[in-house]
């Protein structure tokens, strides 16, 4: 009869080190098990190998375990638990010829080889083991010694292997207690989506001499000793670090820029220094990464006035630079969001000698992203996360991680079950993207929230609708169609009409169907005072485009802002110069090296390794890595000839006055929620509202409404003909025949078109 579950306990403090496992009678009796036999003990967190022996007092029902001969288990984990007699199991045992071991020594015991090997043959004689076991030296053992990993048995067996004295001990790894521990704290590998091709990079400087030394000592090549991260907030560098030195099997150090400082004159050298020696130190006992967060703070630009205290530091860091290298295993990594910032001096090979630029994620990044955040959330089946990587634009890792998290709040906030019960559904996510933008965004000069605007809000203008679709949601949306055409998607759209007539309706409805970044920038952001600062301005505005690509960038009554050089007598006002910068933006050839989004793009030999519809994804992304100016005016005759040319407003599309079709369309959206009496004829009043923009046909419905109010006292309960008859006596159309003239003959002489 088996016998009930045993409650596990820790060893007593005589048995620590020993590797001995006390069981009661009735245990040892079922598992068949002499004293001293091998003994597995299987735990979900880890086992332990031990030895059997029986308690003092004989009492069964409880098994006691040595944390200390066990693999992943600590002693939190063995007090308390309870398991089944089935998950001990005896063991096999035989003599071992020989075994690869790695050696944790305690921080400053001597590392010669003779008395590091016989040490090591102390701690391991008459011991069972077997591969990725750890032997512990027990607490009163005097060894320099700690601890004792098992690299590989020889024969191979997956039974418990005695160690005896004619067993060979191989020591093929030597590493400190310190860099031990750090790297052995949480064997879960740290995840990292959408940063594959930065962290190739990483891992290829960082793993190169720790893995081939003796190779490249042989080939006399330098060891490259730095890397430097680049990369807006948020975006994953500390985490990619952080992920790389765990995977190469390095110790991390990670120091921060301003923890440097100190408030005594030199304090912030002898900072720096004592880090380096911490680091060199550690990188004796196993391969080490020494991490500098953000490092602008610790090595600005030199030469500035009152900048004596920061000089001395940067000449302190570049001389400890230097001197990185030659036997010690350590690559310093660097991290910054200002690469501009640091001096330069610090950014030549021998020093930093790759620069790895992490840039604002893709659609297939954000995809990756998501996937990962959400792979252990309850989100339901209708949650498409390609959706939501195309509604984010200009997210970094960070915004994704707050935009999950917010998302999982809103399901607990309406979820009328327990919180461990609610699903997380697309509306939820919704609400989130409301509360949650884009960090990148949140300085951004002329971000603005624009209202959602669908198509079948704007009445009429089909023509103009199609034409818009045409110039910027089908080269977004449809990239594969354009490019199989041979098409290139225009550079920008020039809407040009009477006032009145949903020209920045229209393009907030082509912002909202292209799920896109939306910059709007008007004439009172962009003017200064300052010579220089409108022109700064306006490259700022087109940089942070660039960056969170797809994007808008919306000028609105652009005459106001950008004026003809040919109608200036000077030549050198504010509005030419704006002008120069708009048209050299246009024409730029492409980004910083600071700017770029993502990584590089696929080669067309890996794209065979991808699935369709990440082909489809990475293609889409390819064709996106643009912006587009969409301006809109109803003065076009104000602009400059050069701004209107091929190639930079590629597009011009005219924006008539509602016609008698559109015009009755408009009424029918504008009367959705305004109650008609039966004898109301739309079709009548869109005859009646001749030369009517949309905005007079909206504002002639709101004085009906208000008529119908006025008559009943606040009592209405239906809008009346009559009550759009008498407000057409008041509200006049905005638009004359002089003006419809004016357009109408641009139009037709094609001077834009």
């Amino acid at each position: 009869m088996e016998p009930a579950p045993l409650k596990l306990l820790p060893s007593d403090p005589g048995d620590e080190g020993t590797q001995r496992c006390r069981l009661g009678p009735a245990a040892l009796s079922f598992l068949g098990l002499r004293l001293g036999a091998p003994l597995r003990i299987s735990l979900p967190a880890g086992c332990c190998l031990c030895t059997a022996w029986p308690r003092p007092d004989l009492a069964d029902g409880y098994v006691q375990a040595d944390p200390a001969c066990s693999t992943g288990l600590t002693a939190a984990a063995l007090r308390g638990a309870t398991l089944c007699p089935g998950r001990l199991q005896p063991l096999s045992s035989r003599r071992l010829r020989a075994v690869a071991v790695r050696a944790v020594l305690r921080c400053g015991a001597p590392r010669r080889a003779a008395g590091l090997r016989e040490a090591v043959r102390d701690v391991l004689k008459n011991v069972y083991v077997s591969p990725r076991y750890v032997v512990t030296v027990g607490p009163n053992v005097r060894s320099p010694v700690v601890h004792v990993e098992i690299l590989s048995v020889e024969p191979v067996t997956e039974e418990a292997g005695l160690i005896t004295a004619q067993t060979s001990i191989a020591v093929t790894e030597v590493v400190a207690l310190e860099w031990y521990r750090r790297f052995t704290e949480g064997t879960a590998k740290i995840p990292v989506a959408g940063l594959d091709d930065a962290g190739e990079a990483l891992k290829e400087v960082v793993e190169l001499p720790f893995r081939f030394p003796k190779t490249l000592k042989k080939l006399r090549l330098a060891v490259p000793s730095g890397v430097l991260l680049v990369g807006p907030p948020g975006v994953g560098k500390t985490l990619l670090v952080k992920a790389v030195a765990k995977e190469v099997g390095a110790y991390l150090l990670c120091i921060s820029g301003p923890a440097m400082y100190g408030s005594r004159p030199g304090e912030s050298e002898e900072n720096l220094r004592s880090v380096f020696e911490k680091g060199r130190e550690m990188s004796r006992g196993g391969p080490t990464v020494l991490f500098i967060d953000e490092i602008d703070a610790v090595c600005p630009k030199r030469g500035s006035c009152n900048s004596a205290p920061e000089d001395r530091l940067v000449a302190q860091l570049l001389t400890l630079l230097d001197r990185v290298g030659g036997e010690d295993r350590m690559v310093v990594v660097a991290a910054t969001n200002r690469p501009d910032a640091l001096d330069p001096a610090l950014r030549r090979p021998g020093r930093f000698d790759r620069e790895v630029i992490i840039g604002t994620p893709t659609l297939t990044q954000r995809t990756s992203i998501l996937q990962v955040l959400t792979c252990s959330m309850p989100i339901s089946a209708d949650v498409d996360l390609v959706k939501l990587a195309e509604m984010t634009t200009g997210y970094v890792g960070a915004d994704l991680t707050a935009l999950c998290r917010e998302a999982a709040m809103q399901a607990v906030f309406h979820s009328n079950l327990d919180s461990s019960e609610a699903v997380i559904n697309m509306v939820n996510f919704h609400e989130a993207f409301r509360k949650i933008q884009p960090s990148s965004f949140r300085s951004a000069v002329g971000l603005k929230e624009c209202k959602p605007v669908t198509w079948e809000q704007i009445g009429g203008l089909e023509d103009v609708k199609l034409k818009l679709k045409q110039s910027v949601e089908w080269p977004m949306r449809f990239p594969q169609a354009f490019a199989r055409m041979g098409l290139a998607r225009p550079k920008g759209v020039l809407l040009y009409g009477p006032s009145g007539c949903a020209k920045t309706t229209l393009v907030k409805a082509v912002a909202t169907s292209c799920h896109c970044s939306f910059l709007s920038v008007s004439g009172a952001e962009l003017f200064s005072p300052y010579i220089g600062d409108s022109e700064k301005i306006l490259s700022q505005v087109f940089r942070q485009a660039r960056a969170n690509t797809p994007a808008i960038i919306f000028l609105d009554e652009i005459d106001s802002i950008l004026g003809s050089r040919s109608h200036s007598k000077t030549g050198h006002g504010v509005s030419e110069r704006v002008l120069s910068v708009l048209l050299n933006e246009l024409d730029g050839v492409g980004l910083k090296v600071t700017e770029q989004r993502g990584n590089k793009l696929q080669l067309e030999g890996q794209c065979e390794e991808i699935s369709d519809e990440e082909r489809q994804l990475e293609f889409r992304e390819t064709l996106d890595r643009d912006f587009m100016v969409v301006a809109a005016t109803n003065r076009p005759d104000m602009l400059d000839d050069a701004l209107l040319r091929p190639g930079r407003l590629d597009r011009v599309i005219y924006v008539p006055p509602p016609d008698l079709k559109g015009r009755l369309s408009i009424l029918q959206i504008c009367t959705e929620k305004i109650p008609l009496d039966a004898d109301v004829s739309l079709q009548d009043i869109a005859a009646l509202t001749d030369l009517f923009s949309g905005a007079d046909i909206e504002n002639l419905c709101r004085e009906a409404a208000l008529l119908a109010l006025q008559e009943n006292g606040l009592e209405a309960t239906a809008v009346k003909q009559e009550h759009f008859v008498r407000s057409l006596k008041t509200v006049k159309p905005s638009l004359s025949t002089r003006d419809l003239e004016f357009y109408e003959k641009l139009f037709s002489r094609e001077l834009i078109s």
